[in-house]
Order: C-alpha cells, then sequence, then structure tokens
C-alpha cells in the first residue's frame, strides 16, 4: 500500500487554516426576558431593530415563533442581535470586515442602546461585549439610529405612558440638555401611606405615580430627557377617581422593589446616581430628581401640598421655594380663599441626602382627609398638580 502525499496533508491544513472563517461558528445571540407588558413590536423596538425587515424576520425564526405569536414573562427569548468580544482595537477587526461606513453604524448602535440605558457598558469597557445586529452581517440593509430626543416628525412613542398617552408631540426644545429623574413613591410591595375612600382604599402608591407620569410627559413634551425611576408597565397615566392598589411596580432597568425600606432607597438613588454621572459626562446642563409622595396624618388635618430640600443643597431649596412659589401663585387665581399654606422646609430625608442631582421632595397632601383627597382622586386636579410643578420647574435655572 503506497503511503499518503505528505504535500496534500500540508495543503489541507493550510486550506482549513485560511479558511477558518468559512467553519467559525456564529458569536451567541443576545438573549433577553420580556418585561411586563411588552410584545414583539416594543422589544424590537426599544433595540432598534423594528425598522428592519431582516431583523424582524430572524427575530421570529431563531425563535420558533410567528406573527400571531405571545410572549410569555419568565421565558428567555434570543434577539436578531450578535454578542462580540470587542480585541480593544477596531470594530472592523474584531467581526472581520473591512466595511468604515458599517463600522460606524456598529459603534453608533452601541452608543445609542448604552444612552438609552439597554446596555449597561460600553464596548469598549468591562467586559467589552460588542453588540451587531445580524442585518449588519447577513443583509448590509441599513437602518437609521433614532436619536434619544426624537424630532417633531419622529414616532414619539412612550408606552409607559400607556395606550391613550404613549405618542408624545415634542412642543418645544426649550428643556433641551436637562435631564430630570422623577420618583414616585413607595411601591412594590409597599403602599405608602392608605387612606379610605368610601368602600375604596387609596394607596399612595397609585396616586403618586399618576402625577410623576403626568409630569413626566409634560418635560418630555418640552425636549428635557427624563425618567421615571419608579415604574409600573401596567399602569399608564389614568383616569377616573379610584386607582386600584396592586404591587408590580419595579425600579428602572426592571428590576423588583425591594421589600425593606433601606434597600429599596438604596435602589433608587443608585440608579439616579448612575444615570447622572452618565448624562454629566455627556454634558447635560442641568439635572434634577424629583421625588412625589402623599402624607398620611390625622384625618381632620388639611394640608396644602408641602416640599422638603436637603438642609446642604443651596440649589434644592431653591428649587422648592420656586415651585411652591408657582403654588402659590395659582392656589391664589384658582381657590376662593385665595389662601395657600403649604410649607418648604429642610428635612436629612435618604432621597434627598444621597441623590447627586439638585433635589426636591413634594406631599401631595393628606391622604387621610377627605378635603385633600380630592386634590389626588380627582383626574383634572391631578393633572391640574402636574400642570403646575411643570411650570414651577420649567424657569428654575440653578
Amino acid at each position: 500500500m503506497k503511503s499518503e502525499n505528505p504535500r496534500w496533508g500540508l495543503w489541507a491544513i493550510l486550506f482549513l487554516l485560511l479558511s477558518s472563517d468559512i467553519f467559525a461558528a456564529d458569536p451567541a445571540y443576545l438573549s433577553i426576558m420580556p418585561q411586563d407588558g411588552d410584545g414583539v413590536m416594543s422589544i424590537l423596538r426599544r433595540y432598534q431593530l423594528l425598522e428592519s425587515k431582516c431583523d424582524v424576520e430572524k427575530f421570529y425564526k431563531i425563535n420558533g415563533l410567528n406573527k400571531k405569536s405571545k410572549l410569555y414573562s419568565g421565558r428567555k427569548y434570543k434577539l436578531p442581535i450578535f454578542i462580540y468580544e470587542y480585541n480593544g482595537k477596531s470594530i472592523r477587526s474584531t467581526i472581520g470586515v473591512n466595511n468604515w461606513d458599517k463600522a460606524i453604524r456598529i459603534r453608533d448602535y452601541n452608543k445609542m442602546l448604552y444612552s438609552n440605558g439597554i446596555k449597561s457598558t460600553k464596548f469598549t469597557q468591562g467586559e467589552k461585549k460588542l453588540w451587531v445586529p445580524y442585518r449588519e452581517i447577513y443583509c448590509d440593509e441599513i437602518v437609521e439610529i433614532k436619536p434619544i430626543s426624537p424630532s417633531p416628525n419622529s414616532k414619539r412613542n412612550f408606552p409607559i405612558f400607556g395606550k391613550k398617552h404613549s405618542k408624545t408631540p415634542l412642543k418645544s426644545n426649550q428643556l433641551k440638555g436637562h435631564v430630570y429623574y422623577i420618583v414616585g413613591g413607595h411601591g412594590g410591595p409597599d403602599p405608602g401611606a392608605v387612606g379610605k375612600y368610601g368602600k375604596y382604599s387609596l394607596c399612595e402608591d397609585e396616586y403618586a405615580y399618576d402625577v410623576a407620569l403626568r409630569l413626566c410627559r409634560k418635560l418630555i413634551e418640552h425636549g428635557a430627557v427624563a425618567y421615571m425611576i419608579t415604574r409600573d408597565v401596567n399602569d399608564g397615566i389614568r383616569s377616573g377617581k379610584i386607582l386600584m392598589c396592586d404591587k408590580d411596580e419595579t425600579t428602572w432597568k426592571n428590576q423588583n422593589i425591594f421589600s425593606s425600606q433601606k434597600p429599596r432607597l438604596l435602589q433608587r438613588s443608585n440608579v439616579i446616581n448612575q444615570l447622572y454621572e452618565r448624562h454629566r459626562l455627556s454634558g447635560a446642563k442641568k439635572q434634577m430628581s424629583i421625588a412625589i409622595h402623599i402624607d398620611s396624618r390625622r384625618v381632620g388635618e388639611r394640608t396644602d401640598v408641602f416640599f422638603y430640600y436637603h438642609m446642604d443643597s443651596p440649589a434644592g431649596k431653591k428649587a422648592a421655594t420656586q415651585i411652591h412659589g408657582k403654588l402659590k401663585d395659582k392656589y391664589r387665581i384658582h381657590r376662593k380663599s385665595k389662601e395657600y399654606t403649604g410649607t418648604v422646609s429642610a428635612r436629612d430625608l435618604h432621597m434627598l441626602r444621597e441623590t447627586k442631582p439638585t433635589s426636591v421632595y413634594i406631599e401631595l397632601g393628606n391622604i387621610r382627609n377627605p378635603s385633600d383627597q380630592k386634590r389626588f382622586v380627582l383626574e383634572s386636579n391631578r393633572e391640574l398638580l402636574a400642570k403646575w410643578l411643570f411650570e414651577g420647574l420649567n424657569n428654575f435655572v440653578p
């Protein structure tokens, strides 16, 4: 028997080495769990995949779904996004392409998801994970990456506000470059103060959250970047007097809310501080944190909206005083007695002390007092509260 020609063995080895990229497996797909209330379209929109037919079709295929399929909470789904380990040199050498424009699109894609809080780290830092949409590898389908603050002609859709209010038009750019962190008090396992309204229970977290959502929407309408730190994807801006109590609220980035008070407050202040540093480095003009609560006192004690600031924050005092002044002006016009007894005072509260932005803490009234209840039980009054708070914030200059 003749021995094999050694040259053929060398040629085979050389062929395998030169063509290893042909046989190399694709990087892993990014896997995620849906947030409460998510559908296919909302997920693809969040990850900037919805505008690509190629990406949409691949999502259905890799998950074994069809267009009538529903998503299930607690189950992981693959996204048509490849995860590469960035080599520290360039995007082109990391993924093996020479196309400069493609590399720029991939860079911008990663920057946008990081800016939107979807991606937790930059691809050049930490574990150095570079996310590459399927379309960039197999389809060459160019998709325009939308900016954080959409233009007036773009689809300004914010599902957190609910179906009726999700489309949020841009009315002005007067708050462009301003960042706000809106915190509805309590939530999750903690309803906060509870009052009685006939046969119904009034939970502080539900009413504070509704006013907070309305305020957040008004800020976004005028060009601000605004974060709802406490969130409930099922409860957008609601109408009617009775907002039913529930426990499904989360903290920003879909974190379950801790039951113990100190971890819960640290969870919120840590999120705010992380976002604050990101925006500070990107040149944000002004950043503020607004915590909205409803107090609980004896039934017969009536209070007007009142404000707290931290004693070591002159800017916080100035902001609280200015918003207080706006409400005082409004009550002078709209209340028959012209009287407004809301106060501004210093408190050493965690959400004032431990947050880096200028911070104001607002109490909307006494949840147990029948007169105060009208201030937030009536939808028209919740809207007015948000409007007046916005007007007070709008003109504040630190």
